[in-house]
């Protein structure tokens, strides 16, 4: 399953659940952005010709990361822009998520491990801005929506 959470049309956040299959390569984002979120199913014997890429400069105005959980529950806490809390989802062993824009915050549910993948280089403070977490009883946890790819 894949889950993409918009707000005002902006899509805040890709997920992509750890059931998910699919033959051949599937891209789950847009060319514009500037992280880019790819599945790849291949049968034995495919090859992958040898490659190198090219040097192109681009302007990363955003960062955006992809997180894998390896093992664990995660809560994601979802922001607009404003800080303004929006919804929460659950990411458990296996799951994807690519956060694209807008705000996120987070509550290890059980022990976790996980991957994070951005962009570079990191400038660590000078990257984000820091705001107060959702109060628990607030938390609005929406029915995953199911978008066929």
């Amino acid at each position: 399953m894949i889950e993409n959470i918009k707000f005002s049309d902006k899509t805040l956040a890709i997920i992509i659940k750890a059931n998910y299959q699919n033959n051949g390569v599937q891209f789950f984002t847009p060319p514009a952005f500037s992280q880019q979120l790819a599945y790849m199913c291949h049968p034995k014997g495919h090859e992958i010709k040898p490659h190198l890429h090219n040097v192109v400069i681009r302007q990363v105005e955003y960062t955006q990361e992809v997180l894998v959980i390896k093992t664990g529950k995660l809560r994601v806490d979802f922001y607009n822009d404003k800080q303004d809390y929006l919804e929460s989802r659950i990411l458990e062993t296996g799951d994807v998520i690519l956060l694209a824009s807008g705000g996120h915050g987070f509550e290890v549910l059980e022990n976790l491990e996980m991957f994070e993948i951005k962009q570079g280089p990191y400038l660590a403070e000078e990257d984000k801005v820091r705001f107060n977490t959702v109060i628990k009883e607030n938390i609005k946890m929406q029915p995953a929506e199911k978008v066929e790819s």
